[in-house]
């Protein structure tokens, strides 16, 4: 009997003995595996964040400047598809046309346009400027871009070509090729993106429309929270008011500087000064008197234009997608070493009163302050003026239809009502406009 008590005994106390013993080996191996688990994750985690090192540090080298870069990967032999494969668009544009008076013999009475100036309005059914558009990066330092323009007459012209720098630092941009000269507000804007389907005035008779140039341009964007930005540019000074000749050295120059900011949440604005010079050689202009007589000079020396613009953008809350205005306006003075001393303005708002619908109304006056030829001094006497109406209508971000209504006086005695529908619209790839 006591033996058998013993045994009972023995076996209890061994029972609760083996548990805490499967219990404690258990633990173990919970452990190790949790050691196990961390240490593969400080490892993954570890080599993520070299990767993102890495990474950072070969973003950064391109913008720092350094040297020691490794140069872009070749493409493979023979050429990839994707070896070339810019972003492509094209911009379709037409018009129809009315007059009271003749375009043939379109003309601005007092101010002096070089022989040949594409001016004047069209009548009945034309195309209108059509835009081809490519631009793609050529390296982590550069990108290049052309738009090439197709116009009525069925010419074909490069409206700009060029590259431009990516990673020079310090704000600095450089661009080498054609390009829209960056004076004033207009200027460099490609015409499709005009709240207007012409140019002002003061832009025909004093930058032949638009100002490009081949040449070179540097840029500086200022590292602070106010929009400032300077540039200077040097070129052929190919475009009026220069004349494209064959000399070495440059033919035309530019500085132009802007600067802009919000006001609150619905405002915006942006104001600029340019000054561009050029150096006509044996320019012949030709210039309407105000009893309809035609003078031709020729003219070598300097030519001036300074551009004063400004933009106030107003949007609810910064919603511009529902109603928005935009009012703008530019001045410009031309001189020249032969004492003439002319000026222009326009001022314009565009009013976007429900989705996809705009109204605008411009203003415009030109003045000839000096006029050097005695044949000509009662031209000084006419202020040639134009004011137009708008209505827009978008169907989307990618169409429009506009017409236009305006009460030309350009021409002393001889006003014109002219009215213009329009038609634009864009395919493919298509960045999104300046301010």
């Amino acid at each position: 009997m006591p033996r058998i008590l013993s045994a009972s005994l023995l076996l209890a106390l061994a029972v609760p003995l083996a548990a805490q013993a499967d219990t404690a080996a258990d633990i173990a191996a919970l452990r190790q595996e949790i050691d196990a688990i961390r240490s593969s994750y400080e490892q993954r985690l570890q080599a993520l964040e070299r990767k993102l090192q890495a990474a950072q540090a070969q973003q950064a080298a391109p913008a720092a400047n350094v040297a020691a870069v490794a140069p872009p990967a070749a493409p493979a032999p023979g050429g990839g598809a994707n070896a070339f494969n810019p972003a492509l668009s094209l911009i379709l544009s037409g018009t129809y046309g009315r007059t009271t008076r003749d375009p043939a013999s379109y003309s601005v009475t007092g101010f002096p346009l070089p022989a040949g100036a594409d001016i004047a309005p069209s009548r009945g059914f034309s195309l209108a400027e059509s835009e081809l558009g490519l631009s793609a990066s050529i390296d982590p330092w550069l990108r290049g871009q052309a738009s090439l323009s197709f116009h009525p007459d069925n010419t074909v012209s490069v409206e700009e070509a060029f590259v431009q720098t990516t990673s020079l630092g310090q704000g600095l941009s450089l661009k080498a090729g054609r390009f829209l000269s960056g004076i004033g507000y207009l200027n460099e804007q490609h015409s499709h993106t005009w709240d207007f389907a012409d140019a002002p005035l003061a832009y025909q008779v004093f930058l032949g429309t638009q100002f490009a140039d081949d040449g070179l341009q540097l840029r500086w964007l200022a590292p602070t929270d106010l929009f400032l930005e300077a540039g200077a540019e040097v070129g052929r000074g190919r475009g009026f008011p220069g004349s494209d000749s064959s000399r070495n050295g440059a033919g035309a120059g530019a500085l132009f500087a802007h600067a802009g900011g919000d006001v609150g949440d619905s405002h915006s604005w942006r104001a600029g000064l340019s000054l561009l010079q050029a150096r006509p050689a044996n320019q012949t202009l030709l210039t309407t008197g105000a009893f309809g007589g035609t003078a031709t000079g020729v003219y070598s020396g300097r030519a001036r234009v300074l551009v004063a613009d400004g933009v106030w953008k107003w949007a609810p809350n910064g919603n511009a997608t529902r109603t928005n205005l935009k009012l703008q306006g530019e001045y410009l003075r031309s001189t020249r070493d032969d004492r003439a001393a002319q000026s222009g303005w326009y001022l314009q708002a565009a009013y976007q009163f429900m989705p996809r619908w705009r109204a605008g109304v411009r203003t415009e006056r030109l003045d000839s302050a000096s006029v050097p030829d005695p044949d000509l001094l009662a031209a000084a006497v006419y202020l040639p003026r134009k004011d137009s109406l708008m209505l827009e209508f978008n169907p989307s971000e990618f169409s429009r239809l506009r017409l236009q209504l305006a009460r030309d006086r350009s021409r002393a005695g001889l006003p014109d009502n002219q009215l213009l529908l329009q038609y634009q619209m864009s395919l493919g790839a298509h960045g999104a406009h300046g301010f």
